[in-house]
Parts: C-alpha cells; sequence; structure tokens
C-alpha cells in the first residue's frame, strides 16, 4: 500500500505518525495468534496418552488457544470447563500463544505424568485431582518454573516426593494429598516462601517435618492429617501468624502442642489430635477468638477449660474428647450463639451440666465423664445429647427423659439380677436377620448421629455414637448397598446390604452378661468404596479404624 502525506509541520506529522503506528498494532494484534507448535505436539501427545478426545469449547487437535481458552472471563475451575486449558496470547506482538493453565480433572485417567508435559514451560497452574495416575511424581515437573498451582490429589501415585519441587520458587498453592507417597517430606520444600496453602493429608508420607519449613512464613492453610509424622509439632508453626487452617490429625506426633500456637490468632480452623507421651493444656488458645472449629481430641490435655471460652463467639465445632480434662464445662459455653457441635467425651470432668445452652447446639456429647447431679430444663430440647458413663442419678423425676440412659452410667446397673445373657447378635445399621445356622441378628436401625445412643427395650444390649463427618453435608451414618458378598460363611449377601458408620467412635455394650470367656465375631464387607480393581479414583479410599473389645 502507498501512501501520500503532506506536512504543514512538525507537530502535525508526529500526530499523523503516531496515529498511522497504532494502527498498524491493532490490525497486528486482531490477526490469528498460534500456539507455541512444541506446546501443541505436547499437548495432542499427552491427551492421546489419557485417551482425552476433542471438546467443543477449544480444539485439541488443532488449534487449542482458541474459544473459551483465551477469553478473559473464562474461569479454569469451572466445573463445565473440563478438561480445559487457558492460554496467554500475549507474546511476540500477540502473535504467539502459550499455554498457561491446564485441568484434568475427575476424569478417571489410567496412566502416568508423562515426560511431554515438561514442553509446557509456561504452565502456572495443573490440576490433575481425581484420576488414577500411578508411578512417581516426576522430577521434570521442578523445571515448571512458572507455577503457581500444582496440584495432584487423591491419585494412586507413589514413590518420593521430589527434591526438584523445590525450584518452583514461585508457588502458591501445593497439593498431593491422598496418595501412596512414602518417605520424608525433602527438605528443599521449605524453599517455596511464597507458598500459601499446602495440602498434603493421607499422602503416605512420614517422618519428622524439616526444619527448613521455617521459611514458609506465608503459609495461610496446612492440611497434613493423617500420614505418620513423627517427632514433635515444630515450634516455628507459631512463627506463621497468617495461618488461618492447620490440621494435624491422626499422625504419630508426641506432645506438648507447642506455646508458640499462643501466636496464631487468625486461625479459623484448628484441628489436632493423637499426640502421645506428653500432656499439653489448653492456654494457648486464650487469644484464638476467630476459631469457628477447635478439634483437639485425644491430646492428652489436662488442665480446665478456659473459663473465657464464652468469648469465642464464632466457635461452632468444638471437640474436647478423649483428653484428661478436670473441672465444670465453663457456664460462658452455652451462651455461644455460633455453637452447633460440642465434643467433650472421655474427659474428667466433674460437676453438674450448666443452666443454659445455647440456641444453636444442636450435638452434645459429654460421654465418658464424671458428671453427676440432675439434669438442666434445656436437655428437653430438640438436640441430640450423649451422656453416656457419666454418673447421674435417676429417679421418677428425670428418668423419662432419656429412656434407658440410666442403663449405660459408668456402674452400668441394669439387668444385674436374673435373667442373666451369655450371648446376643446385632445386624449393625439394619433390619432383624437370621443367619444360616439359625442366629438371629438382632435389629439396629436406629437414627444414631454424632452424639447418640440407643439401649434395647430389654436392656439386653446398647450402642452409643460419637463424632462427625466435619466437612460433608448431609451426611449419614449408616451405609447401603446391592453389591453382591461372597465368602460371609454363614451371613448371606443381605447381611452385608446395610452398614453402621463412625468418623469417631462407634461402641456396642452387652448388659448383664455371665461372667466368663467369650468368643466375639466381627463381620465386614467394604460397601463405601469402589472395588479397587476398577481403577477408578472412587476405589481409592481407604478406612482407617481400631477395633477395642473391653479391656483387650
Amino acid at each position: 500500500m502507498k501512501v501520500s502525506l503532506m506536512f504543514q509541520s512538525p507537530v502535525v506529522f508526529a500526530i499523523i505518525c503516531s496515529c498511522i503506528y497504532l494502527l498498524f498494532l491493532v490490525s497486528k494484534s486482531n490477526g490469528q495468534a498460534t500456539t507455541d507448535p512444541i506446546e501443541v505436539k505436547a499437548l495432542n501427545s499427552i491427551f492421546q496418552q489419557w485417551g482425552i478426545s476433542d471438546v467443543s469449547s477449544w480444539n485439541i487437535s488443532g488449534e487449542p488457544c482458541s474459544g473459551v481458552a483465551i477469553l478473559n472471563s473464562t474461569n479454569i475451575d469451572d466445573t463445565d470447563f473440563n478438561p480445559g486449558i487457558k492460554c496467554n496470547c500475549s507474546y511476540n506482538n500477540g502473535s504467539t500463544c502459550h499455554i498457561t493453565h491446564l485441568k484434568v480433572y475427575e476424569k478417571d485417567v489410567n496412566s502416568v505424568i508423562p515426560e511431554e508435559l515438561a514442553n509446557l514451560t509456561y504452565l502456572t497452574y495443573l490440576n490433575l485431582d481425581r484420576n488414577y495416575f500411578t508411578g512417581s511424581m516426576p522430577t521434570f515437573l521442578g523445571q515448571l518454573s512458572a507455577m503457581q498451582n500444582l496440584s495432584l490429589a487423591i491419585n494412586a501415585l507413589s514413590g518420593s516426593i521430589p527434591k526438584a519441587i523445590g525450584n518452583l520458587k514461585d508457588l502458591i498453592s501445593l497439593s498431593f494429598s491422598s496418595n501412596n507417597f512414602s518417605g520424608a517430606l525433602p527438605s528443599q520444600l521449605g524453599n517455596l516462601v511464597k507458598l500459601e496453602e499446602l495440602y498434603i493429608d493421607s499422602s503416605g508420607v512420614s517422618g519428622e517435618i524439616p526444619t527448613s519449613f521455617g521459611s514458609l512464613v506465608n503459609m495461610r492453610i496446612m492440611w497434613a492429617s493423617d500420614n505418620n509424622f513423627t517427632g514433635k509439632i515444630p515450634d516455628f508453626i507459631g512463627n506463621w501468624t497468617k495461618l488461618t487452617e492447620l490440621r494435624f490429625q491422626g499422625n504419630s506426633f508426641q506432645g506438648p502442642i507447642p506455646a508458640s500456637f499462643s501466636n496464631l490468632t487468625l486461625l479459623t480452623d484448628l484441628r489436632i489430635s493423637e499426640l502421645s507421651n506428653v500432656s499439653s493444656t489448653l492456654d494457648f488458645i486464650k487469644d484464638m477468638k476467630a476459631l469457628t472449629t477447635l478439634v483437639l481430641r485425644n491430646n492428652m490435655i489436662s488442665g480446665t477449660i478456659p473459663s473465657n471460652i464464652g468469648e469465642y463467639e464464632k466457635l461452632q465445632r468444638l471437640d474436647l474428647s478423649f483428653n484428661n480434662l478436670t473441672g465444670q464445662i465453663p457456664s460462658s459455653l452455652f451462651n455461644l450463639s455460633s455453637l452447633s457441635h460440642l465434643f467433650l467425651g472421655n474427659n474428667s470432668l466433674f460437676g453438674a451440666l450448666p443452666s443454659q445452652k445455647s440456641s444453636s447446639l444442636l450435638n452434645i456429647d459429654l460421654s465418658y465423664n464424671q458428671l453427676s447431679g440432675s439434669f438442666p430444663s434445656w436437655v428437653t430440647s430438640d438436640l441430640q445429647l450423649n451422656l453416656v458413663a457419666n454418673n447421674f442419678i435417676f429417679d421418677s423425676s428425670n428418668i423419662s427423659i432419656f429412656p434407658m440412659l440410666n442403663c449405660l452410667q459408668r456402674n452400668f446397673p441394669c439387668n444385674r439380677a436374673s435373667p442373666r445373657y451369655s450371648s446376643f447378635a446385632i445386624k449393625c445399621g439394619g433390619p432383624e436377620l437370621t443367619a444360616l445356622d439359625g442366629v438371629v441378628f438382632e435389629r439396629e436401625n436406629k437414627s444414631l448421629g454424632p452424639a447418640s445412643y440407643y439401649v434395647t427395650n430389654t436392656s439386653k444390649w446398647a450402642v452409643s455414637n460419637a463424632g462427625m463427618f466435619y466437612d460433608r453435608k448431609g451426611s449419614l451414618y449408616t451405609q447401603n448397598s446391592l453389591a453382591q458378598i461372597t465368602g460371609g460363611g454363614t451371613l448371606n449377601s443381605e447381611f452385608f446390604r446395610t452398614a453402621r458408620l463412625s468418623p469417631g467412635s462407634l461402641r456396642y455394650y452387652g448388659l448383664g452378661l455371665e461372667n466368663g470367656t467369650y468368643n466375639v465375631s466381627l463381620h465386614f464387607a467394604e460397601i463405601g468404596y469402589d472395588d479397587q480393581s476398577s481403577r477408578t479414583w472412587k476405589s481409592l479410599g481407604r478406612r482407617v479404624f481400631d477395633v477395642y473389645i473391653q479391656n483387650f
């Protein structure tokens, strides 16, 4: 194109030339930008190995950086955009696109993480959650230096965590929960000083938390439950003053809970359990007024419940069960307007129940304490209340409030006289059934919730449940299945179509049994998780529990 211009002054010339140059840039940027061919080849190879075909929103086999993949309004976390990529097409004056986001979520991909992924060097976001990836976490992931969010949770990955992950200096969020890794966390992860979120629960890692983690002062969320961490919970976590959520349940830590935790005043969710050897107190929570969930179960905690607990106005869930607490329950606890779930089971609390209850408190578990005295008026309200194994005295004035609860006090007074029993069988979570050998399994299909109990009308046996599924709404405490179970001996598949579930403690009591030696038979079948031979992410779950029979 030939352009003829006449200029009357240098000022006009400058203005006209500027306009022509801007128009040229706009015209060039409106042209079709193309994806780096190396990345196109890598993406096609990856998806071919994973069995992923074209999707309507963007073209895998042609130009991947097109359609919704280049729209600013596209949210990679949108459930309707899966699998999905996002691109940045601002490179080389708008002529080149690079893939920055890749998500393949809950697609049951049965494969490994291939080497071609290393060619997507501009990735800032990678989400491969809920598949069935096997093999190791590749070392080459440490070469993706632009990575900010890396998530490989709920897969079947194994081996050790690569030291090279510590090279991802821009990483903000890292997740490899629910895998089959082994060995200790590499100290190099302490180099991730921008890290704000770390999800490593049920990942299989073990050993002590590296001292290098003391540098992770930007941490806001750390989930590290259900591993085999040993040693003590590090004092330096008390320097993570931005922390809002910390979960350390089901590990092999020794106590005590560090006193430095008193610095963590922004915590909204704190869950620590199963500490051994050294006791702790609750002194460290004195300034944690932002807490909504506090779970400190089975930590050898001694002392008393803080008298200022009523100042924790946002507290909704409180579990201090299976500790060594003494003293009375502070009356201010029952003035908390937000508290909906309270578990104080198996402590050594003395005294009567307080006279007032929060209007939001629906589930109260005070089982296995030394509580005594009479019931206040609020126990007749609509709530689940477990007062098993205390020292309450029942008479005509209160025995009708909780029928048969008198049988489950610490001295278990029912059926002390004849007739005594020498056997019973229970169909947990289901109706009465008769086995092939004629044994009648009595029904146990009452609606047990987070804090509840049931005693048969014959006072022959009883059951109590404690604990709640904190992260699942509307969770049921029974499991149903139509699966055909084989190998049950005298029990056919019908016996395994229902089962009782508990996230905490499920106890059955034989009342009035004759003294002597008994054989106890427990029948289990996994009906909650898919068959592991199906190689789907839903088959990766595992159920963890202990069986406790009286003193054994």
